[in-house]
């Protein structure tokens, strides 16, 4: 093989390494956050790519033509666009119950930016994305997120895609989503039954007492004393399934 067509293969192969890293990098929960510039993320994508590239099953071979090379570089940013996004569906899980936790508790209306994204946040969805993004580099689960996207080469071979099935995932990806959020804020849920309850028995027995102004105190002091108390176990439940989901890309 002449010196020319060689560096021409091994460049295509960086190539397609680097579009399904980079484009996944982009999107993925503690690498992709709004608050690193785009070029750090690229940067990071293009070193991390020619790092991998020689543990990756990459063809070193010029595809032959235009419409198969657009192809399949198209292929793997669709690979790594799905890995991303889905993974960012499932970090959507701690931002519900952030949501569900500032409703039971009276912090519906205590706002702050919102983490990764334009729109406003509760402080407690806030509280909880930024404590599971530093969880996860404490627990080294980012090294699991790195090692899945190599493995991705054995479930998402390079140049072909599985459409519908990646499709179906996505959808359950949302479904589990939902529920770890929902599982997550269990503890409030309970707490916010059992405290409306007495506080309504409590009005019934004294009609002057102004509930509304010591529900609110209440629930505020009791929810914070419960998300200290559980913020720990919450983020390793999380972790758990969101570690998992790199393990096998399906749910």
């Amino acid at each position: 093989m002449a010196l020319q067509a060689y560096v021409e293969a091994q460049v295509f192969g960086v190539l397609l390494v680097f579009a399904r890293l980079g484009t996944a990098l982009m999107f993925l929960p503690a690498f992709g956050e709004a608050q690193i510039p785009a070029r750090v993320r690229l940067s990071f994508a293009l070193v991390l790519g020619l790092a991998l590239y020689p543990a990756t099953p990459v063809p070193a071979a010029d595809p032959g033509g235009l419409a198969a090379t657009l192809g399949m570089l198209a292929a793997e940013v669709t690979v790594g666009l799905w890995i991303g996004l889905t993974a960012r569906v499932l970090q959507a899980a701690l931002e519900f119950a952030g949501y569900q936790i500032g409703q039971i508790a009276g912090l519906a209306n205590a706002l702050a930016p919102g983490l990764g994204s334009f729109q406003g946040s509760t402080m407690v969805a806030n509280l909880l994305l930024t404590g599971g993004i530093a969880a996860i580099f404490v627990t080294d689960t980012h090294q699991v997120m790195i090692r899945a996207l190599l493995y991705s080469y054995q479930v998402f071979p390079v140049g072909r895609l599985i459409l519908a099935d990646m499709a179906a995932q996505i959808v359950k990806a949302a479904d589990a989503s939902f529920y770890i959020g929902a599982t997550i804020a269990a503890p409030f849920l309970v707490m916010g039954t059992i405290l409306n309850l007495g506080l309504a028995l409590a009005n019934r027995m004294m009609p002057s007492l102004p509930v509304f102004f010591v529900a609110g105190s209440v629930l505020i002091g009791a929810a914070l004393l419960v998300l200290a108390v559980a913020m720990p176990e919450m983020l390793h439940g999380f972790l758990l399934r969101f570690a998992d989901w790199f393990g096998t890309f399906t749910l």
